[in-house]
């Protein structure tokens, strides 16, 4: 395979081809269009060109039929700075405060959906807003509801539901982490068969192609292929973008969990979208290695933060990853934070891997006081028992290991 000296590992051509085919059939699609093919090279105004190529064949795609897209825009920052700069007020600079962006984001966003949606109604479409934070993934009853607004609002076959973080409110940097992690994030709220992130790069490539122009395209690879972190470039710090070509690896890592893979293309090429959709080959598509999460188990792995950890010894470890066992008490070998039952945990070997992420059936003193013992010690240590796992198999989601 050509791109074995950037050390990836090559994937069979029958799958790639197969991966491929199966684009045009995908019914539900997540897309998601970055900041910098959004603006022009001012950064501070919509590139019509781009902007009306991409509602053309966004349009043309929900025309097929039984087919739905949720599309992730980002830019509501950088127009919000351009709404600024329109009045008497001097707009902050690139690098300013949590609290400008999110004034500039509340200036933005309107600005935003009021392009989106006039230019859809051209082509007789309506557009719907959703702004989303992480609580929406984290906690589990906002999850079940976003997926039912989701759900009903697919259920109109005019209707684009657009989607961003919830920017203004968000007080954890201006970031799920990104709209790529958004998503990523959002395949599994509407159990999409596709993702699609355009950004304004052609492909993955095996070098960085502003520094060694002979780099070539990456046309295809595995979503959790270790070697692609070692190709990403950190975040464009001239442009206006936060997300850059990581984030959108880890996006794809994420949704390959639930099963789905991810095309990565550039959304400045006239018609990228359409060629996407087509399965032809454009960009990069990162494909999964493992079959679908449930949804439930997609929401514990990615939606769900982590409220603490528990370190296991070898033998749990065996259990977990290779035998699908629960995770016993005797196998825990200290506990970290404090945390509830029922809080998510991160499960983490002695080598200081993760293993895998479950829900805990103990709070964190009790299980303190368990860890190391045999599970028909719990009642006589506790004065009660909830059971004889620590985490139960059908609450844990073990990490991937290649």
């Amino acid at each position: 395979m050509h791109d074995a000296r950037a050390g990836l590992e090559p994937v069979d051509p029958e799958r790639a081809t197969a991966a491929r085919e199966a684009i045009p059939r995908a019914r539900h699609i997540v897309v998601k269009i970055g900041s910098n093919v959004l603006l022009g090279h001012g950064r501070s105004r919509l590139d019509r060109r781009v902007f009306c190529d991409l509602v053309h064949h966004l349009a043309a795609a929900l025309d097929d039929s039984g087919r739905r897209i949720v599309l992730v825009s980002s830019g509501a920052v950088a127009l919000g700075r351009r709404t600024l700069a329109a009045s008497a007020v001097p707009p902050p600079g690139p690098e300013t405060s949590l609290t400008d962006k999110q004034a500039l984001a509340a200036l933005g966003q309107p600005a935003l959906m009021h392009e989106w949606a006039v230019e859809f109604a051209h082509h007789d479409r309506r557009v719907a807003q959703i702004l989303m934070s992480r609580d929406d993934f984290h906690v589990r009853e906002r999850f079940l509801n976003a997926r039912r607004t989701l759900r009903r609002l697919l259920s109109f076959p005019d209707v684009l539901p657009i989607l961003n973080e919830n920017d203004t409110l968000s007080w954890e940097e201006l970031r799920l982490g990104d709209n790529d992690h958004l998503a990523a994030l959002t395949t599994t709220l509407v159990e999409a068969d596709l993702l699609v992130l355009l950004s304004d790069v052609s492909a993955l490539h095996d070098a960085d192609p502003r520094e060694h122009p002979e780099a070539r395209p990456i046309p295809v690879a595995f979503a959790d292929d270790p070697a692609l972190q070692t190709l990403c470039a950190p975040p464009d710090r001239n442009g206006v973008g936060t997300g850059g070509m990581r984030s959108k690896v880890d996006a794809a890592r994420s949704a390959a969990a639930f099963g789905v893979p991810t095309v990565i293309a550039s959304g400045k090429d006239p018609g990228v979208l359409a060629a996407v959709l087509a399965g032809q080959p454009a960009g990069t598509l990162l494909v999964p290695r493992e079959q679908r999460l449930s949804a439930r188990k997609a929401w514990l792995r990615f939606g769900r933060r982590a409220e603490g950890a528990l370190r296991v010894d070898d033998g749990a470890v065996r259990a977990l990853r290779h035998q699908g066992r629960s995770l016993l008490p005797r196998g825990i070998t200290h506990v970290e934070g404090q945390f509830e039952p029922g809080a998510a945990v991160d499960i983490i070997a002695p080598d200081g891997t993760g293993v895998a992420r479950g829900l805990a059936a103990y709070g964190s003193d009790d299980l303190r006081r368990i860890a190391g013992h045999h599970s028909d010690d719990i009642a006589s240590l506790l004065g009660f028992s909830a059971g004889s796992a620590a985490v139960h198999r059908d609450d844990l989601v073990v990490e991937n290991v290649g």
